[in-house]
């Protein structure tokens, strides 16, 4: 299937593609998607996502992660801004190039400064990667 034929389909779908700002933008474009009350993402991988030994860099598969978990928590949280304190990934098959990555996060629990996420990535019914975060929610003060 040729990246035109993946696009279509992923919009047929009800996927929404996005180019991400900073380093997020460098692994995307991303999609999106609302699945009950999981949030999803997804990504098309390219040669660009590889490492020397022909197959999905780990680095890109737990930045899309990372990416999952942190924006569930920012939605948890009614839109504050939360980073990464902890991130714990478990691989359990390789990925490779030309496939469509889900990254799907959820929240487990919720505290007044950290949010416990845990989220999947899967390629079709496979499960690729599992992994859970702690997230710190930044308030005003802690910005500054």
């Amino acid at each position: 299937m040729t990246l035109f034929e993946m696009n279509a389909r992923l919009e047929q779908q009800g996927w929404r593609q996005h180019e991400p700002r900073g380093f997020t933008g460098l692994v995307g474009p991303l999609w999106s998607r609302a699945d009950q009350d999981l949030l999803t993402f997804g990504l098309v991988t390219g040669e660009q996502h590889l490492n020397p030994a022909g197959l999905v860099h780990g680095g890109t598969l737990t930045t899309l992660l990372d990416h999952v978990l942190s924006t569930a928590a920012w939605q948890a949280t009614g839109r504050l801004p939360c980073v990464t304190v902890q991130l714990d990934a478990q691989f359990h098959s390789s990925v490779r190039a030309g496939v469509f990555v889900e990254a799907r996060g959820e929240i487990m629990r919720k505290t007044r400064d950290i949010v416990f996420a845990r989220g999947e990535l899967v390629v079709s019914t496979a499960r690729v990667l599992t992994g859970s975060a702690l997230l710190k929610i930044l308030r005003s003060a802690d910005t500054k």
